[in-house]
């Protein structure tokens, strides 16, 4: 029941970027839209009708219900709370078609990263016959394999999704306990996610798929049938913020990574100033730099 560390920022860069690129990859694949969220209490209720009247609420909260508004879909006999500046980005149509803009002008290159022919210098890196003055890993949990980053405070969240199918069409997007989000085919949509800290199989569990149901049947009525279930890892870190910056004993080596369950929202705004950082036009901030870690040659990379 509070906003999210730096929202303000956060949204409001979110909205532009993904937008622009659009208009820019001749793409759809970002979609604004209402969320809904039902109370699950007369005390649920309260508490939201309390936090509705704070000022720098104004910017998400659209409208408290004290009944029943969509229960013809949800759960909701409490009421619910609509909230604004929401919305769903097709992560999957979002690569799909940067990929496509990159490979037209040459940029882009399918290919596995040999660290191992990496070499790096005063001067720059070197990988295979490409030169650059800077390298930097976006390559996620991945970074765990870096010899250079691997010691890094990254934690594996596994989170698995189901895809459904509806009868009916929801009017806006429901989130209580799952999120549930329409993707590609007519009434297909994406339920997720279980968020597990231990059991990092590399596979969908039945645990995870009953634990997805029952949340599920807990906030909508609707009828629906099981399309498939999906997992992953997202790369975490201790303070839940992003770590940006280069190498200590390697200054043309960069890092961007941990940005958890909020990748989405995270990326537009602390890719520009990473990106300003690089063009000494700005500085990282000390909550997301790098630096915030004391040392990255102890494995438990104790924070400062």
């Amino acid at each position: 029941m509070t906003r999210t560390w730096m929202a303000d920022k956060l949204f409001d860069q979110l909205h532009k970027f993904y937008k622009s690129a659009e208009q820019k990859l001749q793409h759809r694949f970002f979609y604004p839209q209402p969320m809904y969220r039902p109370f699950l209490s007369v005390e649920d209720q309260n508490q939201w009708m309390g936090l509705s009247s704070d000022a720098a609420m104004n910017p998400y909260v659209e409208k408290v219900f004290t009944e029943s508004k969509y229960g013809h879909q949800v759960h909701d006999v409490f009421g619910g709370i609509l909230l604004k500046q929401c919305g769903f980005l097709d992560v999957k149509e979002f690569m799909k078609a940067a990929r496509t803009y990159l490979q037209t002008n040459q940029s882009f290159i399918s290919d596995h990263f040999d660290e191992t022919q990496l070499k790096i210098n005063s001067e720059g890196v070197t990988y295979k016959q490409y030169r650059a003055e800077k390298l930097i890993f976006c390559n996620g949990v991945n970074v765990l394999n870096n010899e250079l980053f691997k010691n890094l405070p990254i934690r594996l969240l596994k989170g698995e999704t189901l895809m459904i199918e509806l009868e009916a069409t929801p009017e806006l997007i429901f989130n209580r306990g799952v999120y549930m989000v329409p993707m590609g085919e007519k009434n297909h949509y994406r339920v997720g996610a279980t968020y597990e800290t231990k059991n990092l199989s590399r596979s969908a569990t039945e645990v995870g798929r009953m634990e997805l149901e029952q949340k599920l049947k807990a906030l909508i009525k609707m009828p629906y049938k099981i399309i498939s279930q999906d997992w992953g890892f997202r790369p975490t870190t201790p303070d839940r913020k992003p770590i940006l910056g280069e190498h200590p004993d390697s200054k043309n080596v960069i890092i961007f990574n941990g940005l958890g369950t909020k990748g989405v929202s995270l990326a537009p705004y602390f890719s520009a100033q990473l990106v300003n950082w690089l063009l000494s036009k700005g500085e990282i901030q000390p909550e997301v730099n790098i630096k915030r870690f004391k040392s990255l040659s102890s494995k438990s990379s104790e924070e400062v």
